[in-house]
């Protein structure tokens, strides 16, 4: 093979080349000219009907409706914080035993109920019942989890299910 045959392979071989990298560059543009034709659509169906006016008006109201939705968030907030505030005080631990305060009656018709916050503050309720005499009810003051009154085994019981940390009224 002499050099003028080897030019002439390389001539041919570049110019095949040259014709693929032109195919490759023609499909290219095909593609880019269907996106952009695609893009364009979708930029006249969203500004078809509209005129700048309009839009800027509708982007005025949108961002007085965000304005809207922060006063409402910060109001919520309030709100949220008002009702932490109450359940500070509203009594969420509860203990209860039933009992029967006179052995020899049968039935448990006697209860101990204890009601806590939060904080352990609250009361015991004691409700003895005797079927001859009628019912009576005790009330005990409890601060910090404490009684400064003397309480009963079972009132002590119900005032240990109360403080217990996972007897919580949902």
């Amino acid at each position: 093979m002499d050099i003028n045959e080897i030019i002439e392979f390389i001539k041919a071989n570049y110019i095949y080349g040259l014709l693929i990298l032109n195919v490759i560059i023609l499909i290219v543009l095909l593609i880019i000219l269907i996106r952009q034709s695609k893009l364009n659509k979708k930029y006249k169906k969203f500004m078809t009907g509209e005129k700048a006016e309009n839009l800027e008006q509708t982007i005025i109201n949108r961002f007085k409706e965000i304005d809207g939705l922060k006063d409402n968030i910060k109001n919520i907030k309030v709100d949220i914080e008002n009702i932490n505030e109450d359940l500070m005080t509203t009594y969420k631990k509860i203990g209860i035993i039933r009992y029967d305060a006179f052995r020899e009656m049968g039935g448990k018709l006697s209860f101990v109920l204890a009601l806590l916050n939060k904080n352990n503050n609250g009361f015991i309720i004691n409700s003895v019942h005797s079927s001859r005499e009628g019912s009576y009810v005790y009330l005990k003051e409890i601060i910090n989890g404490e009684s400064f009154l003397e309480l009963s085994s079972e009132e002590k019981e119900a005032l240990k299910q109360a403080l217990n940390a996972d007897n919580y009224l949902v």
